[in-house]
């Protein structure tokens, strides 16, 4: 694991007070999240609540047939596991790695016992919620009213955002997974914006070379979105 990784690299964390984070620090374990590992599916006990520190995870609504589509993307500015928060312990989606990195987890019994005491700690899981709502609902409006391109490169934007670098390592796979649509669609989509000179590629990384042109390319839910949250988030920091 890198040397360069801490807890407080998360917001949530860096958000907590001193105390809560001195009660929570000794029960946080730090791990490696590689591409693709499952942190939860959906319908099952959530074990842990995690903390992306240098990793981006997906969460994916699972069809009756399998098929996928991703709701909302999660990095080291939030976590996995906001159910806890509700009171369920029952996850309601699948939670997947798409970008490898690492980060902390912490069994839910740990977590909810800082939630029981209904301090800071809840006041800063309400805004992050509200957040979560908030992409939840503007990914539902861009899948129906959207073009795949224009979804892309909204996702290839909000993704390079919670990133350090220009290259994200992804497969087509998991890929076509988180925008909902066939494998063949998004492997001929990503050789037109390729030739188009907007990103490089190979079958398990992209690669941004034109983000101005990204972004002309994008709905407008990319731009309402990071408004929404970053006024959000900003709460939270300030609080």
């Amino acid at each position: 694991m890198s040397v360069a990784c801490f807890p407080k690299q998360n917001q949530v964390l860096a958000a907590v007070p001193e105390n809560c984070y001195a009660r929570l620090l000794p029960d946080l374990e730090r791990i490696e999240m590689p591409l693709g590992k499952v942190l939860h599916e959906y319908d099952t006990d959530l074990s842990h609540v995690y903390f992306p520190t240098t990793s981006i995870v997906s969460m994916l609504q699972v069809m009756d047939d399998a098929a996928c589509a991703g709701i909302a993307m999660v990095g080291s500015e939030a976590l996995v596991g906001l159910a806890l928060f509700i009171g369920d312990a029952v996850t309601p989606n699948r939670a997947v790695v798409q970008c490898a990195g690492e980060g902390y987890r912490i069994k839910s019994q740990f977590m909810r016992g800082e939630i029981d005491r209904a301090g800071p700690v809840l006041d800063l899981l309400l805004i992050h919620t509200r957040a979560l709502i908030a992409q939840m609902v503007n990914t539902a409006a861009c899948n129906r009213h959207h073009s795949l391109e224009q979804r892309f490169c909204r996702w290839l934007l909000s993704t390079l955002d919670r990133h350090s670098s220009k290259r994200i390592g992804i497969t087509q796979e998991l890929l076509a997974d988180v925008l909902g649509a066939r494998r063949e669609s998004i492997g001929a989509l990503v050789r037109q914006l390729g030739g188009d000179g907007l990103i490089r590629h190979s079958g398990h990384w992209i690669e941004l070379r034109d983000r101005a042109e990204v972004e002309a390319r994008a709905c407008e839910c990319y731009a309402l979105l990071t408004m929404e949250v970053d006024r959000l988030l900003t709460r939270a920091i300030k609080q």
